[in-house]
């Protein structure tokens, strides 16, 4: 039961998310947004991990945080100065 609660609140916060990344005034907004998703994404693996009793979800959601984190930094550079 209380995990389709959490499941509930994480479809809402992906549908908003969702919305700012498709809606966002500027370019940086919508790259916040879709860092926001890859944020929730992480979250639901390691609710996964957790539920399943499984590691690899852990180590998955961790590469995968590293990887958005590197991306966003670069999205970041690029739309500061250009190439």
């Amino acid at each position: 039961m209380t995990l389709m609660i959490f499941f509930g609140v994480i479809i809402i916060a992906v549908i908003l998310a969702l919305i700012r990344a498709v809606k966002g005034p500027t370019a940086p907004d919508r790259v916040v947004g879709v860092d926001i998703m890859v944020t929730i994404t992480v979250a639901l693996m390691v609710l996964l991990g957790i539920f399943f009793k499984r590691r690899i979800y852990l180590d998955v959601s961790l590469i995968y945080a590293v990887l958005s984190f590197v991306g966003v930094i670069a999205v970041a550079r690029y739309l500061d100065k250009g190439l």
